[in-house]
Formats: structure tokens, sequence, C-alpha cells
């Protein structure tokens, strides 16, 4: 186990930086293209180191051609006076070669083992000079060569060459290079310290917004001001100060029903203590006795009820995200609502019956968690038997429906009693925790209606409530869940 440990806090994955992100992905960049731009400099200095010294090879090669002249026989000759001789090869850093060949290929002058020009070359028009790289007694050169034609009745011309070995050339190619990258290398580690700053200048305004939220109170939960942000954190901020919103809701919502709560359940703990106290009093008949008793239970049951409320609201408000969804039959838990609350109705003497499909029917089943749904079909029966009163005269009914629209296939269930109803400006207020429709003269803990809406909102379905029997003396009360639209 203690080895477990240690692997755990080894492959931990470190916390990232945004500082630290940012500043790779600017400085990665700059370093691959920095010798990129080694390469591209050196190639550039290779082509401008060569330019002076091919034209000062082309001028020899024409002053060589200025000194070829035509022979007796379709020949030509070819006379280098001595000082020019001397003046070609006057070179103190670069080896100087040349070569003069006539029309038949003969040597006429120079440099016997200088190459010659590659067979698949363009002789071009006469004194057009060429250039081009080659290797001479295990040295790079550079060549500059041209064919001269002396007349028309020459079959072959003369060739020309003259080449020079490469070391001036890399000499300035060198120089020209550290005069570009030298400063490079100064400029470099100045770009990465700009860099750093800039970034830590830009950070700054989210070290500020830090600050300012750890310097607030626990209870403050004001917005945060997101015009004293950047652009691109201000979606950040309106998401937090949407947070802060929905929290302040929650928090206001949570210490209305704590207090409503402690308040609904003062009055059957007062009753108990009450009671209590009367049936600990000297003298009491057993009759008194009996009706304290009697008391306590009622108010022992009232307060478990509430109880029993408090926690299926709590659960229904924390569960549609917690709890797993499955597919439910509705009619099948209407059935099982119905036969755990068969007894109590038949005790009020209520006519407790369902209508509608049959289980199994394509449609009578959503996707939602089966013991929120069933929970939500208790209150809204136990609400029905609670409130529907029942005498021989006129016996309350009660009917549970699950029906399915031949339209839009939507599933609606519905729960109907002839009670006395709830008046048309109650009628969203009953949906509110803790409020009971006045007039009823019946004992509630007022949570139910605002269980059922809450669960009904969690699998995407809406309730209301109308008037079962309109016109009538006793409307009574039709509550409806519709499936399928919040």
């Amino acid at each position: 186990m203690k080895s477990q440990g240690w692997n755990v806090r080894i492959f931990k994955r470190e916390q990232r930086s945004l500082f630290g992100e940012i500043l790779d992905w600017m400085l990665t960049p700059l370093l691959l293209l920095w010798p990129i731009s080694l390469a591209l400099t050196w190639l550039v200095a290779q082509g401008l180191a060569n330019k002076p010294f091919d034209r000062a090879l082309i001028y020899n090669v024409q002053a060589l051609a200025q000194q070829i002249r035509p022979g007796p026989g379709n020949r030509v000759e070819f006379s280098l006076p001595q000082p020019a001789s001397e003046l070609l090869r006057a070179d103190e850093t670069d080896l100087v070669y040349y070569q003069v060949r006539g029309g038949r290929g003969e040597h006429l002058s120079g440099d016997r083992d200088l190459p010659a020009p590659p067979a698949d070359a363009a002789q071009g028009s006469s004194y057009e000079v060429h250039i081009r790289d080659d290797e001479m007694r295990g040295l790079e050169v550079r060549v500059a060569y041209t064919w001269i034609r002396l007349d028309a009745e020459s079959q072959q011309p003369a060739l020309v060459q003259v080449a020079e070995t490469r070391e001036k050339r890399s000499v300035l190619a060198a120089e020209i290079i550290k005069g570009v990258m030298l400063p490079q290398f100064a400029l470099l580690p100045l770009a990465v310290l700009l860099v750093w700053l800039a970034l830590v200048r830009g950070i700054k305004p989210l070290s500020e917004l830090e600050e300012r939220i750890r310097a607030r109170k626990p209870d403050d939960l004001s917005p945060l001001d997101d015009k004293a942000v950047p652009m691109e954190v201000a979606p950040l901020v309106v998401s937090v100060n949407d947070l802060l919103e929905r929290l302040k809701d929650s928090i206001v919502t949570q210490k209305r029903f704590l207090a409503d709560a402690a308040h609904q359940l003062k009055t059957p703990l007062a009753g108990l203590r009450m009671q209590a106290d009367l049936a600990q009093r000297s003298g009491s008949s057993e009759e008194d006795l009996k009706k304290s008793l009697q008391q306590i239970g009622r108010a022992s049951v009232q307060a478990t009820h509430t109880v029993n409320q408090l926690l299926s609201l709590a659960r229904a408000e924390g569960g549609g995200t917690n709890l797993p969804l499955q597919s439910c039959d509705m009619v099948s838990l209407a059935s099982e609502v119905l036969q755990d609350c068969l007894p109590r109705a038949m005790d009020k003497g209520l006519d407790l019956g369902y209508e509608g499909v049959e289980p199994g029917t394509p449609g009578a089943q959503v996707q939602g968690n089966p013991t929120l749904l069933k929970e939500m079909v208790r209150n809204l029966v136990e609400n029905a038997i609670h409130y529907t009163p029942s005498t021989p005269e006129r016996q309350g009914v009660i009917t549970v429906r699950v029906l399915v629209d031949p339209y839009s296939k939507a599933l609606v269930m519905q729960v109907e009693d002839n009670g006395p109803g709830i008046p048309l400006p109650e009628r969203e207020l009953v949906f509110q925790p803790f409020y009971r429709a006045l007039g009823t003269n019946v004992d509630g803990s007022g949570l139910g209606l605002p269980i059922v809406r809450e669960i009904a909102q969690q699998h995407g379905a809406s309730v209301s409530v109308d008037a079962a029997h309109l016109g009538q003396a006793s409307p009574g009360a039709c509550f409806t869940l519709r499936f399928g639209q919040t």
C-alpha cells in the first residue's frame, strides 16, 4: 500500500500553467524557425558571395577568348603574353586554372587536366559565357567557360575555360553569415525577455481579478465587474456572475425553505409537548389521559408526514442528476400507487379507480427515475384523497388516467377528483412550498404539489390544474401531467 501511494505521487499530473503554455507556444516556433533562418541565410550568402567573383571569372574568360586567332588549315591559334599569364594567376587566396582547346579538341594552352564541360551541356552562341561547379585536383572549383566559332566553316568551336577555387567565396559567405547572425544572437535573448515581460503584463488583469475575488467577504455574492477585465476574459466573468446569481437564488431559497420548515415543524412539536405536559398533570382522569395520548398521536403523525414530505422534496430537488434513468411504464407505476393508496381511500369511502391505456402500450413509457416518478404520482393521488370529501349522499370519486395523444404521441397523466376544487387565482400558488388553499378546513404540509412540480420539471414534463366539472357546486380538480415539454 505504501508503494502504491508513492506511485500516485510520482505520476500525478502537475497543474497546467497558462503563462507557461503561452510562453511555450510563442518561444517554440521562434526557436524552431531560427535554424531554418540560418540555413536560408547561408544559401543567400552563397549566392551573394558568388556574384562578384563570377563576374571576374567571366571577364577572364572573355579576355582569353580575345586571344584566339584563326590559323592555317581551319585551325585556331592562341597566344597569351607572359605578363597576362602571370596576372591571371596572381591570386593570394585561391588557385586559378585555365584551359584553351581547339575545334578538334587539341590542347592549346593552360592546364590539361581541367575537366571539360558535361557532354549534354548546351554550347550556345559564340562568346556566351556559362558558369558551373566542378572539381579540380580534389578541390571544389567554380568554372566559367565559353565556346568560340571564328568562322562559319568551323565545324567544332574552340573552348576557353577559367576555374577558380572557392576559398574567397567561402570567406565572403562566412562574413555575410556573421554579419547577419551575430546580431540575431544578441536579439534572441532580448526577444525572449520582451515576450516574457509582455506575457507578465498581459496576464496582469487575471491576477488583479484574482485579488478582487480573494478580497471579497464570504457572504458577498454581488456580480463581478465585467467591464474592468479584457475582452477575452469577459465571457468567463459573465459565467461566474451567472453562477453567483444562481448560487444567491439557491441560498435564498434554502433559507426560506428552512425558515418555513422550522415554522411548520414548530406547531406539531409544540402540540406534542403541551399534550405531554397535560398528561403528566396530577389529578388527571383516565379519560383526560386518553385524549392527551390521542392528540399526541395525531401531532406525531402530522410531524412525521411533514418530515417525510421535506425529505421527498429534498430528494426530488437533488435526485434528478444523481440517480440513474431508465425506461418507466407510467401505467405500471400508477397501478402500484393505486394499490398502495386503496386502503386509505376505502377508509374515507372514496371511489378510487383507473382509466386509460393498458400496461406496455407503446408511448406509455418515459425515461426517468422510477422512485421519483412513483413519488410524484403518489403525491397527486394522496393530495386528492386528502382534500376530497365523501358522504353517503355524495360519494367522493378519484380517477387516475394515463393516455397517449394519438396526434402528438405525447404521454398525458391525469388525477381527477370531485372535491371542492381550487379557485382560479390560487391554481399557480398551490405549487409553492407550504402554501395551502384557504377554506378547505383540512390540515396538510403544503409540500405535496411542490414535490410534483419539481419531479415533473426534472423529467421534462409540465403540470397544470383545472376544474374537473365546471359549473357544479363542487367543481373538483384535474391535475394534468404532460410529458415531452418543459
